[in-house]
C-alpha cells in the first residue's frame, strides 16, 4: 500500500521545514560553500566518511514542480497510479473525487525546502528557503549523500519495493537518519547533544510543530496523507534515537545493512531489536464470477491501521489497538467491462481479544466511510450486507479479521 505514498512513489527525498517564510535570502547561494564544513563534522557524528564532494546547487519552486511531475511520471504509470487511488479508497483514506497524483505534487512543491537526488547524486536547496533554515536543510540533505556513498539509497529502496510495509520502513531509515544527524549537528552548535536531550529528540522529531495555517495544501489534505507524509521524518528519527542510544555509532550503517522489516519496528524499536518479523494471514475465499482480475495488492502495516483506527475512531482508539498488529494482506480484484472491483483483505493480531476489538471497530467503519450499509448478518463474530460498493462480508476467526468488499449481487 505504501507504494501510494507521496516520497515512495517518487523516490524523492525532501527535508519540510518547520517555520519556513516565502520569502528568500538575498545571498542565498552561498550557503553551498558552506558544504564542505557541514559534511565534516556530521562525518564526525557519524563515522561515515566523506568519500567524495557532492554538488550543491539552488533551484526554484517551478524547477521542482517539474522535477516531481518527471520523477511521479517516471516512477508510476497511469495504471498504477489509478490502482493506487482505488486502494486508498476502498480502504476510506481518500474521497473518491481525491485526484492523488495533483496532490502529491501539490503539496511536495509547497512543503519542499531542500532534496537529494540520488540518481544524479547532488543536493538542491529551494531558492525561496529563509536563510536560517538553509544551514539545517543542508545538513540533512548532505546526511543523505553520506548515506548514498555507502550504502547506495536508490539500490536500498528498490530491495523494498516488493512489500509496501517493508518499502515504507526503509524510508523511514533514510529520513529519520538525516533528520537526526541535522538535529544532532543543531545541537552541537548550541554546546548540546541529543544522546543525553530528550526534551530536543522530542522537539526535533515534531518539524511541522507550530506551522498551523502555514501550509494549506498541508492543512487541506486528507489524515493519511499528512500523516503518512511526516512519517518517515518524525518516527523515522525517533527510531534511529534508539538506535543510537543503544548502539552508539554503529547504529547509522546497522539499519542499511540489516534493514528492518516493518513499518511497525520502526514504531516499535524493541521489535527490530527482537527481529520480530510481520505474519502474512491468508485473504479470504470468496469465488468471483468470470472477468475479474488481480489489479493491485500489497500489505498494510502498523502504521496504516494506526491511521485508519485515528480517521474513524480516534487516537485513543489507535494507540490501544494498532501496536497489536502482527501482519495484513489485501489484494483489490477488478472487472472492467462491468465496471466493478472487490477489496479482499485480512489483517493478524496478537490476540483474539484485539482481533475482537479490530473486528468492532471495522463494523462500526464501514458505516462512516460509506453513506449507507444494510446489514443481513450481524453476530459477534460475522458482519455481511450491503455497502455503497455492493454486498460486503467480514468475519473473525480468531486472531484473523478478514474483509470481502464489493461483491457483486447475488454473491
Amino acid at each position: 500500500m505504501r507504494t501510494t505514498v507521496p516520497a515512495a512513489a517518487l523516490a524523492a527525498i525532501f527535508w519540510f521545514a518547520a517555520s519556513a517564510t516565502a520569502q528568500g535570502s538575498q545571498d542565498a547561494k552561498s550557503v553551498c560553500g558552506e558544504a564542505g564544513t557541514i559534511a565534516e563534522e556530521l562525518t564526525k557524528i557519524s563515522g561515515l566518511s566523506l568519500l567524495h564532494p557532492v554538488p550543491c546547487d539552488f533551484i526554484s519552486k517551478e524547477k521542482v514542480n517539474e522535477f516531481l511531475k518527471k520523477r511521479l511520471k517516471d516512477g508510476a504509470s497511469p495504471e498504477e497510479l489509478r490502482a493506487q487511488e482505488l486502494v486508498l479508497r476502498k480502504f476510506g483514506f481518500i474521497p473518491k473525487d481525491f485526484d492523488l497524483a495533483k496532490a502529491t505534487i501539490d503539496l511536495l512543491t509547497e512543503q519542499a525546502a531542500a532534496y537529494y537526488d540520488y540518481n544524479r547524486r547532488k543536493l538542491f536547496i529551494i531558492e525561496s528557503t529563509p536563510s536560517d533554515n538553509q544551514e539545517p536543510v543542508l545538513a540533512h540533505e548532505l546526511s543523505h549523500a553520506l548515506a548514498d556513498q555507502h550504502f547506495h539509497l536508490a539500490k536500498y529502496i528498490r530491495k523494498g519495493n516488493d512489500n509496501d510495509d517493508e518499502a515504507n520502513a526503509r524510508m523511514a531509515v533514510m529520513e529519520g537518519q538525516a533528520t537526526w544527524l541535522m538535529s544532532e549537528y543543531i545541537a552541537r552548535r548550541m554546546g548540546r547533544t541529543l544522546k543525553d536531550s530528550p526534551d530536543l529528540v522530542a522537539m526535533m522529531s515534531s518539524p511541522n510543530a507550530g506551522a498551523d495555517g502555514q501550509y494549506p495544501v498541508l492543512d487541506r489534505s486528507p489524515l493519511y496523507v499528512r500523516l503518512s507524509l511526516m512519517f518517515p521524518y518524525t518516527k523515522g528519527m525517533l527510531f534511529q534515537n534508539a538506535l543510537v542510544q543503544r548502539d552508539g555509532e554503529q547504529a547509522f550503517a546497522q539499519p542499511f545493512l540489516h534493514p528492518p522489516a516493518s513499518t511497525q519496528q520502526i514504531l516499535h524499536p524493541d521489535a527490530y531489536f527482537n527481529s520480530v518479523q510481520p505474519t502474512k494471514p491468508a485473504l479470504p475465499k470468496e469465488a468471483l464470477p468470470r472477468g475479474y482480475k488481480g489489479l493491485v495488492s500489497g500489505t498494510m502495516g502498523e502504521d496504516d491501521y494506526a491511521i485508519l483506527m485515528e480517521q474513524y475512531a480516534g487516537k485513543s482508539e489507535a494507540a490501544e489497538i494498532a501496536p497489536h498488529w502482527r501482519g495484513s494482506d489485501f489484494e483489490i480484484r477488478e472487472n472492467k467491462k462491468a465496471g466493478r472491483d472487490v477489496l479482499f483483505y485480512s489483517v493478524e493480531w496478537d490476540s483474539e481479544e484485539m482481533a475482537s476489538r479490530y473486528f468492532d471497530f471495522y463494523k462500526q467503519a464501514l458505516r462512516k466511510k460509506w453513506q449507507t450499509m444494510t446489514l443481513t448478518e450481524d453476530t459477534a463474530d460475522a458482519a455481511a450486507g450491503t455497502g455503497d460498493d455492493g454486498r460486503f462480508e467480514l468475519r473473525r476467526n480468531g486472531a484473523i479479521v478478514t474483509s470481502v468488499e464489493g461483491l457483486p449481487p447475488g454473491k
